[in-house]
């Protein structure tokens, strides 16, 4: 999966004190996309290659540009720090840096297709995207409106006049793979252009276990019941913030397949010598299907 890439470690740990340096990595992040080069695999520009090769700037809040020092926006001191990945800092950008020369903005879906870079590289991406959303959509208090600011001694934003503290948000999922004696359900989501098959999946509800999102999910996109669910894996999957929690589970009554299309627009019985994985190893659904059509999903 995308988290696995021993020998290297992601070090998340927050280190208020950490300034970027020359050589550290920077994101810039606009629309849900990430700064990356035009050739060549996945990386992000270091601190020098963007100071250098800087063609515009555009703040956070809804100010002119020019009323702007861009060397203030990209000084070390504005910059929070991310993570690390072995010994190399990445640090966010917040602000809307304009492209230089051979730089451009993409999704991180469409990275993902192109596939060309290391596993570390797409983790690194994925992992910064969610803390950029997370600060792009708490710039300002949702109690009294306040511009927040950095916690001195924890990842958070605090506000300055309501004290509220506001942490990174983590949203609970679930992916289902549910089975029938010697076959799987796979599907295919309603409204995403995508060629290849996945699991059920969905967001746990306030007041919902685990468990009991896998049982809701699955009934309301194939209108079927479940039982003997079995945890798996989980993943953290940063481009929509959430941590997802792998189970496979069982047909209990009918295989009768009810679909509801505003979710899916397949969902097929798929035997085990069948399956066919995603195009690349990346998630754990792929990984749950694979598991089931090797036998040795848990029991």
């Amino acid at each position: 999966m995308i988290q696995d890439i021993a020998p290297h470690r992601l070090k998340n740990q927050y280190a208020p004190g950490k300034r970027c340096g020359a050589d550290d990595f920077v994101v810039c992040a606009r629309d849900g996309a990430l700064l990356v080069p035009k050739v060549g695999p996945l990386r992000f520009p270091c601190y020098s290659e963007l100071a250098t090769g800087l063609s515009g700037v555009a703040p956070e809040a809804d100010v002119a540009a020019a009323a702007w020092d861009v060397s203030a926006l990209l000084s070390p001191e504005a910059m929070p720090y991310l993570f690390s990945v072995d010994d190399t800092d990445f640090y966010l950008v917040r602000g809307t840096v304009t492209a230089p020369a051979g730089w451009h903005y993409v999704k991180l879906r469409q990275l993902r297709q192109d596939g060309h870079g290391s596993r570390e590289a797409f983790y690194a991406a994925y992992t910064a995207m969610h803390l950029a959303i997370w600060y792009e959509n708490n710039r300002f208090c949702g109690k009294c409106g306040c511009e927040t600011v950095h916690s001195e001694t924890e990842r958070a934003l605090v506000c300055p006049r309501c004290g509220r503290i506001i942490y990174p948000q983590l949203i609970p999922a679930i992916i289902a793979g549910v089975i029938d004696g010697d076959r799987i359900l796979l599907t295919k989501y309603a409204h995403r252009k995508m060629p290849f098959y996945a699991l059920i999946a969905g967001f746990t509800e306030i007041g919902e276990t685990l468990e009991e999102c896998v049982e809701r999910e699955v009934y309301e996109e194939v209108g079927l019941r479940v039982k003997n669910l079995r945890y798996y894996k989980s993943q953290p999957w940063g481009n929509v913030q959430d941590i997802l929690a792998g189970f496979y589970c069982d047909v209990d009554g009918s295989a009768d397949i009810r679909l509801a299309r505003d979710e899916l627009r397949e969902a097929v019985w798929v035997p085990r010598r069948d399956v066919v994985g995603q195009t690349d190893d990346f998630s754990l659904t792929h990984e749950m299907m694979m598991t089931f059509r090797s036998g040795n999903e848990p029991k």
